[in-house]
C-alpha cells in the first residue's frame, strides 16, 4: 500500500494509503447527501455536509480504535507490530508475525469486534444522552447512525471467513483441535473465499432488484474478501516455508560491486550495459558505502553523466535494508518490501557477504516446492 505516515498513537505507526481518500470522499457524499437528510429532514445543505464529513471521520476514528485493540494486544502477546494503515476497505494493522498459540490468535481476534461494540455502546450513550447536556438533535442522530455502523461492523467482521477476525476466531478453534496451524488457516480461508462468492452473489442480486449501488457494493468487498482469503493463505504458507531458513541460505554471495568514484557514463557503459543487472553495491575497497541502482543513473541527466560520479547519487548505506546472515527470512521479507531499492544486503560485522532480492526468494521457494519441502 502506498500512503504517508500520519503519526504515532499508542506507539504505533498510524498511515493512509492514498485509496483512503476516495472512500472517505464517498462516504461524505453518501451521508451528507442520502443517510442524514432522511434521518433529520429540513436542514440546510452546509449543515448535512457538516454532518457527513463528521460521522466520516468519526468512522474511521472507530475502525482506527479497532485495530489499535488488535495491535495492543498482539503486542502484549510478544508479536511485533509494525503499524496500522487506513485504505479502501477500512483497516489493518501490520503485524510482523503471527501468533504461536491459538489461544493468543483467539484473544487477538476477539478483541477487535468487542472494541467496535464498546465504540457503538459509547456512539449508543450520546445519542440517548446527549440532549441533558446540550447536544443538538442533528448531531444525536450523528451519533446514533456511528453506533449502528459499529455494531454492523463488529457483527461483519465476527462473520466465519478468513481473513475477517471472525475467520480469525475459527482458525483459532480448528488450531486448538487440529494442532496444525496451516489445516486451520486452510479451513478458515476456504470459508473467506465462500463467503466471498456468497457476497458476490447477493450483491448481483440487489442490484437485479434495483438497489444497484449497494449490490456493486457488495460485489466489491464480496471479491475483496475472496482474494484477501487466498492472499492470506498464500502469505501463512510462505511463511510456514521460511520459518526456518536464514538469509545466508537465499542470498547471492559475494555479489559484484562499482568503486564509487567512477562516473555515471562508465557506469552505463562499464557495468549495467554488460551485467544482467540493475542495482550494485557501492565499495571502496572492502568498506560498503551504499548502493547503486538503474532508477539513480536515469534519474541524473545524461548530459552530466560524465561530470557526476557513483558517490554523488547513491543510496547510501544507511537508507539501504541490511541484514544479518542469520536473520530469519520473515524478517528479510519484511526489509525487502521495504527497501527503496529493492533489495536487501546481508553484512556480518560491516562486511558484505551477499544480497537478496526478490528473484532470489522465489528461485528459493520454487526449489522447496519442487523438493517437496513445503510442509502440508
Amino acid at each position: 500500500m502506498n500512503g504517508f505516515r500520519l503519526g504515532r498513537i499508542l506507539g504505533f505507526d498510524i498511515s493512509l494509503d492514498f485509496s483512503w481518500f476516495i472512500i472517505l470522499a464517498l462516504v461524505v457524499w453518501s451521508f451528507s447527501t442520502g443517510v442524514f437528510p432522511q434521518e433529520s429532514p429540513g436542514l440546510a445543505g452546509p449543515a448535512y455536509l457538516a454532518m457527513g464529513l463528521a460521522a466520516a471521520l468519526l468512522f474511521f476514528a472507530s475502525l482506527l480504535g479497532h485495530e489499535l485493540s488488535h495491535s495492543v494486544v498482539a503486542r502484549a502477546k510478544g508479536i511485533k507490530v509494525e503499524g496500522i494503515t487506513l485504505f479502501l476497505f477500512g483497516g489493518v494493522a501490520r503485524i510482523r508475525s503471527e501468533a504461536t498459540k491459538p489461544g493468543d490468535e483467539f484473544l487477538i481476534a476477539g478483541v477487535g469486534p468487542l472494541a467496535s461494540l464498546v465504540i457503538g455502546a459509547i456512539f449508543f450513550a450520546v445519542a440517548r444522552f446527549g440532549g441533558a447536556i446540550g447536544l443538538v438533535a442533528p448531531w444525536r442522530v450523528v451519533a446514533e447512525y456511528l453506533a449502528f455502523l459499529n455494531i454492523a461492523l463488529a457483527v461483519f467482521n465476527l462473520l466465519p471467513g478468513f481473513p475477517l477476525d471472525g475467520g480469525r476466531l475459527l482458525r483459532a478453534a480448528a488450531w486448538k483441535l487440529t494442532g496444525s496451524l496451516t489445516r486451520a488457516t486452510r479451513l478458515a480461508t476456504n470459508g473467506g473465499r465462500v463467503l466471498g462468492y456468497g457476497l458476490i452473489a447477493y450483491g448481483i442480486f440487489e442490484a437485479y432488484q434495483g438497489y444497484f449501488l449497494q449490490g456493486l457494493w457488495l460485489v466489491v468487498i464480496g471479491w475483496y474478501l475472496r482474494g484477501a482469503a487466498v492472499a492470506s493463505y498464500r502469505q501463512h504458507m510462505v511463511r510456514d516455508i521460511l520459518d526456518d531458513v536464514t538469509a545466508a541460505q537465499t542470498m547471492t554471495p559475494a555479489p559484484e560491486t562499482v568503486p564509487p568514484d567512477i562516473t555515471l557514463r562508465q557506469l552505463m557503459e562499464e557495468i549495467f550495459m554488460r551485467h544482467r543487472f540493475v542495482a550494485f553495491p557501492v565499495q571502496e575497497g572492502a568498506l560498503t558505502l551504499g548502493m547503486i541502482t538503474l532508477q539513480q543513473l536515469r534519474a541524473t541527466p545524461s548530459d552530466r553523466w560524465d561530470h557526476v560520479r557513483v558517490r554523488d547519487v547513491m543510496v547510501p548505506l544507511g537508507d539501504v535494508s541490511v541484514v544479518a546472515p542469520d536473520e530469519r527470512m520473515f524478517v528479510v521479507m519484511d526489509r525487502l518490501r521495504a527497501s527503496p531499492v529493492g533489495r536487501v544486503l546481508v553484512m556480518r560485522n560491516g562486511a558484505l557477504e551477499g544480497i537478496i532480492t526478490a528473484r532470489d526468494v522465489a528461485q528459493w521457494l520454487e526449489k522447496a516446492r519442487q523438493v517437496g519441502e513445503v510442509r502440508q
